[in-house]
């Protein structure tokens, strides 16, 4: 099957992505959904860098993906949610990691 590029803008930023011809659809609706869970996430104010607010997005999605509430973005590994203890003292743990990932190079990738 080939694939079909297609410029799709997610947080006012342009990328050229990559799908199975018929599958742009799809692609749309999961660009739709991360643009509107980070622009979320950017409009409560409390998180400037877009990586951060990439990786935050992306767990909400997955939470959401596997029917656990999605966890609300904080600035800080202290954020209460509706997690049971163990999953948010993990969610804390993971938070308090990436900080330091990202304060050490500034970059995840």
């Amino acid at each position: 099957m080939s694939n079909k590029q297609i410029d799709v803008q997610i947080m006012g930023q342009s990328y050229i992505l990559g799908c199975p011809v018929g599958g742009e659809e799809s692609l749309l609706t999961a660009v739709r959904k991360v643009d509107e869970a980070m622009c979320k996430i950017r409009d409560a104010g409390k998180i400037k860098a877009r990586d951060r607010i990439a990786v935050l997005a992306a767990l909400n999605l997955a939470f959401e993906q596997v029917g656990t509430p999605s966890v609300e973005a904080s600035t800080t590994p202290t954020s209460s949610t509706d997690l049971p203890a163990d999953s948010q003292e993990r969610l804390n743990q993971l938070l308090k990691r990436l900080d330091q990932v990202i304060e050490k190079d500034g970059q995840l990738l």
